[in-house]
């Protein structure tokens, strides 16, 4: 009787064990951040796109040329989407009205 409760709390311990395991998996991206320079007030048309070499572009389909060759805002994101990288954040900084818009996208890609 008292073999089969330490067999039951073991076997129990073990499959516990596993799935415990298996939920603390983190989830590992790669982080892209891509500069939009645009001008206030202007629906979306991109004035300029800057992106810097960046460790997570090594081996990837998309290049630094064709990203700063986008000309609106929506296509951007539609490029980075067909890419499978996921728009994650965006922040944007703003002076005056007739200034420049600094927007910062931040995009994401499972490893």
């Amino acid at each position: 009787m008292r073999k089969l409760i330490t067999n039951i709390l073991f076997v129990s311990l073990v499959l516990f064990a596993g799935v415990k395991g298996m939920s603390q998996e983190i989830q590992k991206y790669d982080y892209l951040e891509v500069i939009v320079i645009q001008k206030a007030n202007n629906r979306g048309k991109i004035k300029r796109i800057k992106v810097e070499e960046q460790k997570s572009l090594e081996g990837k389909v998309i290049t630094i040329e064709e990203i700063e060759d986008i000309k609106e805002t929506s296509a951007l994101l539609n490029y980075m989407n067909a890419a499978n990288w996921e728009f994650f954040d965006r922040r944007a900084v703003v002076s005056d009205d007739n200034d420049p818009v600094w927007m910062s996208y931040i995009f994401r890609k499972k490893r």
